[in-house]
């Protein structure tokens, strides 16, 4: 958006919302919600859930098992590679109806049962800033404490 500044027809060009523009953390953001995710045990193990844009926080909570079994245990992480541990074991672990919540600047997020043959279930929570998600498009890669 170009603007003219009256006095000297010099014009100035504002730019769009970026990574590390301070105002788009600070502001109220707009809420993504998502629940009843199904965390397959078998066949597709890991679940990707793709924001729209970049989060300024978000909620991953684990709703317990789809059948109604004891346990459901979940991987979180960044990165296929980081819940899948095919370099490190770059993830968070939520037990049945435990949640963690944190101001994370992602794009996606990954979640994968973490032993056994049970489904689970998951909700989450994001706020969204005005940044696109394209401007975070490598994500994490689930190599260096990051997955």
């Amino acid at each position: 958006m170009a603007v003219e500044d009256g006095r000297s027809g010099r014009h100035f060009s504002y730019g769009s919302p970026g990574l590390g523009n301070v105002g788009s953390y600070q502001a109220s953001s707009r809420p993504f919600l998502s629940s009843s995710i199904e965390v397959s045990a078998s066949g597709v193990p890991v679940y990707r859930l793709d924001f729209p844009s970049v989060t300024k926080f978000i909620t991953v909570k684990n709703t317990g098992p789809t059948d109604g079994s004891a346990d459901a245990t979940m991987r979180v992480g960044f990165s296929e590679n980081g819940v899948n541990g095919a370099e490190n074991n770059n993830w968070f672990l939520l037990e049945n109806d435990e949640s963690f919540s944190a101001d994370w600047r992602v794009s996606a997020v990954y979640l994968r049962v973490h032993t056994g043959a049970v489904n689970a279930s998951a909700s989450v929570i994001a706020g969204m800033t005005g940044i696109d998600a394209n401007d975070l498009a490598h994500n994490w890669s689930g190599s260096l404490g990051v997955g």
